[in-house]
């Protein structure tokens, strides 16, 4: 069974403080949990106002659908979460 884990580096305009950076960033995790059923935590950056870093995680039974969902779920973030800048993504099978 392939691992999958896509890497999301974001840019957080406007943001003056951690704590409002956790506000805007927590609605965010949530959805992608429900929306894509995938695994999402903030990696790095934890002391950045504007800026993050998260990963989601997702197994299935083949590399190509693993790949496939990982890669919709940054361009949904991309297209449709206009409170963030996709600065960079990358995708990892294991």
């Amino acid at each position: 069974m392939p691992l999958g884990v896509l890497t999301l580096h974001l840019h957080i305009p406007g943001c003056a403080s951690l704590k409002e950076k956790r506000r805007r960033l927590k609605p965010l995790l949530v959805r992608l949990h429900r929306e894509f059923n995938v695994s999402v935590a903030e990696i790095d950056h934890h002391d950045v106002w504007q800026s993050t870093v998260i990963a989601c995680a997702l197994i299935s039974n083949e590399n190509g659908h693993t790949k496939r969902s990982l890669q919709s779920v940054a361009k949904w973030v991309e297209s449709r979460w206009p409170d963030v800048t996709l600065m960079e993504e990358r995708i990892e099978i294991i």
